[in-house]
């Protein structure tokens, strides 16, 4: 039957990009801004939002222009759903100044890592940055994190800038700790731990009301938040590349990092789906999420083995096959490593198209029960082809891509997609970042998959056609 918009998320584990449960935590209700500076331990900031915002709290980011050379301002704008500050001049969407509006509505303002330039900046008063700009427009509480090479922050003149934003200031300093640092050498000057920082911030604000309890007065959202459109949905999604061994030490893969496939399952868990992930080779880290089950295949035979026995045999609501499949693989591989020589001949066989075996397997299945099919198409120079790739595999959506284009291939955080449906229709979508592409397609999953219950026509297939999600992310 159809889900219900109101449908309650919390049963489904603490996943740091749902929406926050604003009932619990030392920083329940609170919004706390979180200002990056370009040191190296800039990626470290990624998981102080996450943390902080298990903690109960809302949280905004902004970044100085060096620390965008470290982390993209899309990590943390979806992170936060919040726009991320890296403009001193930079207005919100409602013609607002981005870091004045923060600056009036946190209830604390904790900027990590903190390099030595910072330091000195705001010893000085000078507002460069929005970080800069942000903490001196504000009268909440500041916490400063401090990293950088040991030699430097053991320097007089940045001692000298920490106490003056200490004593002076009355800022909050979380010293750094020792250990090895950036530069190979080791002494103090490495970011404190998390925990620390965020008891730090607790710290802060444990007598303080919520400075600006009305969401209207805080930074605006910038991802729609949905609904749990797919709660108790069983969905397969696959992820990263096969690899087709050569030889026991060699194989044949491909360039994808698993990026697409890991961000639709994060947005399928963050609504609720029940999920599967068909895991290949990957570069990014796994969803840690007590309702996610994860399926290891190496390779395309292993891959269409889990797919297959998972999808149909349940049957699965949804199969979003984000994986990169080798289209070729060795017809033998070598039992023993080859040895180097002047020529090596490798003679290729097709692999099994595991979306179309699948769309094949689930004609057998009742309409009301059949996955709705969703497959990727990278393509480079041109997308002519996906259109015949949309009727060749029988699937119900066809997402297709241009791996060459800047921003849209593979490893990156963005995509920029085209989605063709069975009853002919086109959507072009903007750059967008992956979770925001993942989003999207989970809308049409979830729209299709309340259709099929209610036994309304799916992309202008009737009721016994495929009404499952299977989402192939080929090449992306």
């Amino acid at each position: 039957m159809p889900r219900s918009p109101a449908a309650s998320r919390s049963s489904w584990g603490c996943r740091d990009d749902r929406p926050v449960d604003m009932t619990g935590g030392r920083l329940a209700g609170r919004l706390i801004a979180v200002g990056v500076t370009g040191s190296i331990a800039a990626y470290k900031a990624a998981d102080l939002v996450r943390r902080l915002r298990n903690e109960g709290a809302d949280v905004v980011v902004l970044m100085t222009p060096s620390a965008t050379r470290f982390v993209g301002p899309l990590t943390f704008a979806a992170l936060t759903t919040h726009p991320v500050e890296t403009d001193v001049g930079g207005l919100l969407p409602d013609e607002r100044i981005g870091h004045i509006v923060i600056a009036d509505s946190a209830d604390a303002i904790v900027v990590a890592p903190a390099t030595a330039h910072w330091l000195a900046a705001m010893a000085t008063g000078l507002a460069g940055d929005a970080v800069t700009a942000a903490c001196l427009a504000t009268s909440a509480p500041v916490v400063v994190a401090p990293a950088m090479d040991g030699e430097m922050y053991a320097h007089p003149a940045t001692r000298s800038n920490v106490a003056r934003l200490r004593d002076d200031f009355g800022y909050r300093i979380v010293e750094p700790e020792e250990g090895p640092l950036a530069s190979g050498q080791s002494g103090r000057g490495r970011l404190a731990e998390t925990a620390d920082i965020i008891t730090a911030v607790a710290d802060a604000v444990a007598e303080r009301p919520v400075r600006e309890p009305d969401p209207a007065r805080r930074p605006p959202d910038v991802v729609e938040p949905r609904n749990a459109d797919l709660e108790a949905r069983q969905v397969v999604i696959s992820a990263g590349g096969t690899a087709e061994p050569i030889d026991p030490v060699r194989f044949i893969g491909n360039r994808s990092t698993g990026r697409m496939g890991v961000a639709l399952a994060e947005a399928a868990i963050a609504r609720g789906g029940r999920v599967t992930l068909v895991v290949g080779h990957v570069a990014v880290p796994l969803p840690d999420d007590e309702d996610l089950r994860i399926v290891r295949a190496e390779t395309t035979a292993e891959m269409a083995d889990a797919i297959q026995s998972t999808v149909l045999e349940g049957p699965a609501d949804a199969l979003i096959m984000a994986a990169a499949i080798a289209d070729f693989r060795p017809t033998r591989a070598a039992t023993t490593k080859l040895v180097r020589g002047e020529h090596l001949t490798i003679e290729l066989e097709p692999t099994e198209d595991i979306l179309a075996a699948v769309a094949a397997g689930a004609r057998a299945i009742p309409g009301n029960r059949r996955p709705f099919l969703v497959g990727f198409a990278a393509e480079t120079g041109s997308l002519e082809r996906a259109a015949d790739k949309l009727r060749r595999k029988g699937v119900d959506l066809l997402v297709a891509n241009d791996i060459a284009e800047p921003g849209s291939g593979f490893g990156t955080e963005t995509n920029r997609v085209t989605v063709l449906a069975a009853d002919g229709s086109q959507e072009d979508w903007p750059l967008l970042a992956k979770r925001e592409v993942a989003d999207r397609i989970l809308d049409r999953v979830a729209a299709a998959l309340d259709a099929r219950d209610a036994g309304a026509p799916l992309d202008g297939r009737d009721g016994a056609a495929q009404t499952g999600p299977v989402t192939q992310e080929t090449r992306a």
